[in-house]
């Protein structure tokens, strides 16, 4: 969803910078976030960074991460370009399609209350419905199989180092975005890259499984 559905990648990383600069942590840099930060869960990141807080303040400092990210993306909230025509082609031709998330589901209703694209989807998985984060592959194989399909014939989308490595591990076929990073890292580890779905059609991903 983040990155790949809407382009909220620069104000996850705003977020970020807030939360580390509230708690006197030293600068985040651009390169540490894109690597390390972006499309894991928000918990599993304050572990880290946090090594001394107990389960609550876990929390506490997660829901302040998502604070500061609302404030700051609210007004800018959209669809990448050509994303709802590109979900409706494939819903009529009957693709089956899940949303499978780091993020919780009171983030996944932030973007849908806003860009009206939830009916397009079957499955909703969010990260705190499996136990191993991205790069791992667990979410993905978990929306297959909720979905019923194999992961040989699935199709993943995904903006971050993890969640194309996450793809990759899956077998899945993987398409990369390049919201995170730019097309020659990106070409590195995906089938194919592209920078919105504007002139995305069927025809072209069904080409990567021939």
């Amino acid at each position: 969803m983040d990155g790949t559905l809407v382009d909220n990648t620069p104000f996850h990383y705003k977020a970020w910078q807030l939360l580390f600069a509230k708690y006197d942590l030293p600068e985040l840099s651009r390169e540490t976030y894109k690597a390390s930060i972006s499309g894991v869960p928000i918990p599993v990141t304050v572990r880290r960074y946090f090594a001394d807080a107990d389960e609550e303040l876990i929390k506490t400092i997660s829901h302040e991460k998502q604070a500061f990210y609302q404030q700051e993306y609210r007004p800018y909230l959209r669809a990448i370009n050509g994303l709802e025509n590109f979900l409706a082609e494939l819903k009529d031709a009957g693709v089956k399609m899940a949303v499978a998330t780091s993020s919780d589901m009171d983030d996944v209703n932030f973007i849908f209350d806003v860009v009206p694209i939830r009916q397009y989807f079957d499955v909703i998985i969010t990260g705190d419905r499996v136990s191993k984060p991205k790069p791992d592959p667990q979410i993905f194989l978990k929306a297959a199989d909720d979905v019923g399909a194999r992961p040989e014939n699935c199709l993943v989308f995904e903006d971050s180092t993890s969640g194309l490595q996450a793809g990759n591990a899956a077998g899945m076929k993987v398409v990369g975005i390049t919201t995170a990073h730019p097309a020659e890292t990106v070409a590195k580890v995906a089938s194919l890259v592209i920078d919105d779905y504007a002139g995305l059609s069927l025809q072209k991903l069904s080409a990567l499984f021939d």
